[in-house]
């Protein structure tokens, strides 16, 4: 008989899993507590692998270390910097955008609200979370793919999309975990929770997880 699962022995089980796993590109970012450098990042991570966005935005942010510096360069500036980033000719447009928002409506300064991220150009909830998270140190949900994908095999959220899953996990994750649950489960879903085949043979949540959606694993 499979364990009733319980999310907070889940999540314990997954920090002590990815231990030996790279640290997620826009978490090493963030260490410069900098909302920026967040926020341009999560920019350049989308769609892109995570060792490339950390090269990418540190070439950038040699160049420009804020809104009104990265507004003097030039776009073929921009494009070089942060390619081979997916769509970076469409992300420098992005960017360029974004920080003329936020020169002309907050002083150059990244908000701290939800709301007002999500004025911003090219900022989604994704994005705008994480921005809230790492870059301001307040509480958020931020769900990308593998959050969505991994919450759903666990039978803890039943969604159809990244953004109905973060409003079922406001009301039902513990705010504890708000802060960490992406860091723990991108990793988790990029090194054993894979899209395809995951690892669920050598996964410490095999008794517990129902494994909702899954026809192959490992």
């Amino acid at each position: 008989m499979r364990e009733k699962f319980h999310i907070s022995q889940a999540l314990a089980r997954v920090k002590k899993a990815i231990r030996s796993f790279p640290t997620p590109s826009v978490t090493v970012i963030s260490r410069q507590n900098d909302p920026f450098a967040v926020l341009v990042s999560c920019i350049i991570s989308l769609r892109t692998r995570d060792e490339v966005t950390q090269t990418a935005s540190s070439r950038l942010f040699k160049l420009a270390k804020n809104p009104q510096e990265l507004l003097k360069l030039s776009p073929a500036k921009i494009e070089k910097a942060i390619y081979p980033a997916a769509f970076f000719r469409n992300k420098t447009k992005s960017l360029k955008e974004l920080c003329q928002s936020l020169v002309d409506n907050y002083d150059g300064q990244v908000p701290d609200k939800l709301d007002e991220l999500l004025k911003l150009k090219g900022v989604g909830r994704k994005t705008a979370n994480l921005t809230l998270i790492l870059g301001h140190d307040k509480p958020g949900i931020c769900v990308d793919i593998h959050v969505h994908r991994i919450s759903n095999r666990w039978g803890y959220v039943k969604t159809k999309s990244p953004d109905e899953t973060e409003m079922v996990l406001r009301d039902k994750l513990p705010r504890r975990y708000w802060k960490g649950y992406n860091d723990l489960l991108v990793t988790f879903g990029q090194n054993i929770c894979k899209p395809v085949s995951p690892f669920c043979g050598s996964c410490t949540l095999a008794e517990t997880c129902p494994k909702t959606g899954i026809t192959k694993h490992r």
